[in-house]
């Protein structure tokens, strides 16, 4: 008996440490800091900065799959031109490498979607996924009066592009909150996917990781306006 009890308190010890390190991984591990940075400089259109941090991400252990989803993810926020660029740029990374003797990993391709219902269903219950909450039948704001972006939003954003499995749902906000402190002005949005984040598990510490990494990739204008967003949703959580 005394064994099974010393044999449970080291699993739950084990368990303990591992999702430790696995919330320090959404923030703190290489490969998240260059996720982070791939997609806020994508945002901005800073090519050769962009240059030099796909070639840390790969290096970093990102696979190539990983990296073009990332990019992809960015055109639903800062759209179609700033992604093709980033797109085009990896593409020149990877010719430059495979020139230089380097073979990296492609990575797992996104797994086959099953769910029969229809992709306004399904990007519904991933936004409630996401938010922790159920989703108003009665549409107001923005939804209310344009009802088209809203559907666009639940068919594509939600299903097409969050239900590819390449990167986790904080994967995914992690480069939305990235590209949207990148290009600034979009504090309502920011605070929203902030928020996200903090209901995926992401620590408040994690998210001021997340600013000093704007800070130091993009610039204090941009980290300071991500500060003010953060300051606010702690003050009112309180």
């Amino acid at each position: 008996m005394k064994k099974n009890k010393i044999l449970l308190v080291l699993f739950i010890g084990l368990n303990i440490i591992f999702s430790v390190l696995k919330a320090q991984d959404l923030v703190q591990s290489p490969k998240a800091q260059s996720l982070i940075a791939i997609a806020a400089l994508t945002g901005k259109g800073d090519l050769p900065k962009l240059k030099t941090e796909l070639n840390n991400g790969l290096e970093a252990g990102l696979t190539v799959n990983q990296i073009k989803e990332a990019l992809v993810h960015v055109y639903a926020y800062a759209g179609f031109p700033r992604s093709i660029r980033g797109l085009q740029t990896f593409m020149t990374v990877l010719e430059e490498r495979k020139a230089g003797g380097i073979n990296d990993v492609t990575g797992a391709a996104a797994s086959p979607v099953n769910d029969k219902r229809s992709k306004y269903e399904r990007g519904k219950a991933i936004l409630e996924e996401l938010t922790g909450a159920k989703e108003q039948e009665q549409k107001t704001g923005y939804a209310a009066f344009e009802p088209k972006i809203e559907i666009f939003l639940k068919e594509h954003l939600f299903a097409d592009v969050f239900e590819s499995n390449v990167l986790s749902y904080a994967e995914r906000e992690l480069v939305t909150i990235s590209v949207l402190s990148s290009i600034g002005g979009l504090e309502p949005m920011l605070r929203s996917h902030m928020i996200i984040c903090l209901n995926l598990g992401l620590t408040t510490g994690q998210l001021q990781d997340f600013i000093g990494l704007i800070s130091k990739t993009i610039g204090r204008k941009e980290a300071k306006a991500a500060q003010a967003v953060l300051d606010e949703i702690l003050i009112n959580r309180k």
